[in-house]
């Protein structure tokens, strides 16, 4: 007991790594709390959160809307099997639709990852059922990410990743975003669905031009091949929008949701037209927790909280202010290649391998931000963080940086 008065956080760290497989590379900090934009570790120590759970947390860490919603729920019921309809899975589906424009039904899943093995199946079903069984390749994208499971793995493009565990599934090609001419050397009579992340959020922060997608639909649209749109990490207001694809004036026939739909509970989702999702009939897909009560519960409470609190329009005049700040201290700092992003997006590029210094520095002056590769800091706050957070932020990283 002595040990853990004297650094809770190293106990636990300590046990942690004598149980739990090391799948992650775990920061020597162990979070006991939260509320909104702030995060307390095992000590007491409070830190500002620029990374909100990898983007599940637009609408702030434990959300007091989100929490009553889910507390009101589990007293009453959380999951009664999916051979019945629930009212909170009914209700969330119902909003989805509506905010979406163009979706008419909807699959929930309890996750990004098993989302996106869904919209495979659901694209590869329809697909062979309405022009036959040749019909099964999807393309992806170069330094995208959709997932670890199989399925999402073999549509992540990246040999790194996918490397040890191949044999992977069958039927994937990679174009480059922003080349069209690259999707179209993909293309052939056995291409039945293109899925691409708006923003590569993993990938760097590679945001796709107006003119890409717009070709890319019309392209779809001409081969009918179906467009999938994988809206985890940029959907519910993180763009400066609802969802990234209007800000670009381009609907999917598939989006794929998840992240922050569950404002920190597991939660993903498929949206689509009656046509297409028709082929999902009885026994053909499923999920026993997906669309749970409690879930869904918190799902109404993000998208109510989101409409009611224009986080959208927060999330672009946010993005717009921390953007600002950013590139002023580029100007100032030469190891700062580039900022690119969109809302509260964003990625900052470093000439250095130092962004995983710069990650653990910043736990020690109060601040949890992200890197996605030895040379990119990804910052994706929740959509409640202010401008005194930002600057607080900017403060800390000109000094660090010039070290």
């Amino acid at each position: 007991m002595s040990a853990i008065a004297k650094d809770k956080n190293s106990e636990i760290f300590k046990t942690g790594g004598k149980y739990l497989m090391p799948t992650y590379s775990r920061l020597p900090v162990v979070f006991t709390k939260a509320k909104m934009q702030y995060l307390w570790d095992a000590n007491g120590k409070k830190y500002t959160d620029f990374i909100a759970g990898y983007g599940c947390l637009n609408v702030g860490h434990s959300n007091s809307q989100v929490v009553s919603a889910i507390k009101k729920q589990i007293e009453n019921i959380i999951q009664p099997s999916n051979v019945y309809y629930n009212v909170p899975q009914v209700i969330l589906a119902e909003k989805l639709c509506k905010i979406t424009g163009f979706g008419s039904k909807v699959f929930f899943a309890n996750s990004g990852t098993e989302a996106v093995e869904g919209a495979v199946k659901l694209a590869r079903k329809y697909s062979k059922e309405k022009f036959g069984q040749h019909r099964y390749k999807i393309i992806s994208f170069n330094k995208s990410f959709h997932g670890r499971t199989m399925g999402a793995l073999s549509a992540t493009a990246q040999e790194q990743k996918q490397k040890i565990y191949q044999p992977l599934l069958d039927g994937f090609d990679y174009a480059d975003i922003n080349d069209i001419d690259s999707v179209k050397a993909k293309i052939d009579g056995n291409t039945c669905a293109i899925i691409l992340e708006p923003i590569q959020g993993e990938g760097g922060i590679n945001v796709s031009d107006n003119e890409f997608l717009k070709n890319l639909k019309a392209l779809c649209t001409e081969n009918k091949i179906l467009l999938i749109f994988d809206e985890v990490q940029t959907g519910f207001a993180r763009t400066g929008k609802m969802f990234a694809y209007n800000n670009y004036g381009v609907c999917p026939d598939i989006l794929v949701l998840a992240k922050s739909l569950g404002g920190g509970m597991p939660l993903g989702a498929i949206v689509s037209s009656d046509e297409i999702s028709s082929v999902f009939t009885p026994g053909s897909h499923g999920s026993t927790f997906g669309g749970n009560a409690a879930s869904c519960a918190a799902g109404i409470a993000v998208i109510d909280y989101i409409i009611k609190n224009r986080l959208s329009d927060r999330a672009f005049n946010m993005g717009k202010y921390f953007v600002s700040k950013l590139s002023k201290l580029k100007m100032q700092n030469s190891i700062i290649k580039d900022i690119r992003g969109m809302g509260l997006m964003i990625g900052m590029e470093l000439s250095k391998p130092v962004a995983a210094e710069l990650v653990e520095a910043a736990l020690s002056g109060g601040f949890v931000i992200n890197k996605i590769s030895p040379s990119i800091l990804r910052f994706l706050p929740t959509l409640v963080i202010s401008k005194r957070n930002i600057d607080a932020l900017i403060k800390w990283l000109a000094l660090n940086l010039k070290k």
